[in-house]
């Protein structure tokens, strides 16, 4: 459960998550195209790059002078599987909404 908290944790930062969303769109990037269009330093970038490797949810390689980042698939399936355990809770209080509104609408009027 503490590795699931820490996952949401840094993924609760805006730059953070679309950082995450980056990867997973374009795959593997180096540090320079992750500082692009976020009006942020390079430390400031390299602080939250820092602490998405430390969550377990991206890869860092080093590629000459280029630090490579890419997706940790298994960080990302943990919060899937997270998800998917909390299925039945949803879809039973999605059915009880369901027939509390069938029963208001049924009502005469």
């Amino acid at each position: 459960m503490n590795t699931l908290l820490t996952t949401f944790s840094a993924l609760s930062d805006a730059t953070r998550f679309s950082i995450v969303e980056q990867l997973m769109q374009d795959g593997e990037l180096p540090a320079g195209d992750l500082i692009e269009g976020r009006g942020m330093s390079g430390a400031a970038i390299s602080r939250h790059l820092k602490l998405l490797r430390e969550a377990g949810l991206i890869n860092q390689r080093v590629q000459g002078s280029q630090r490579m980042y890419s997706i940790r698939a298994e960080g990302l399936r943990a919060i899937a599987e997270w998800t998917i355990s909390k299925r039945q809770f949803w879809e039973s209080s999605l059915d009880r909404l369901g027939d509390a509104i069938e029963k208001e609408t049924s009502w005469p009027i």
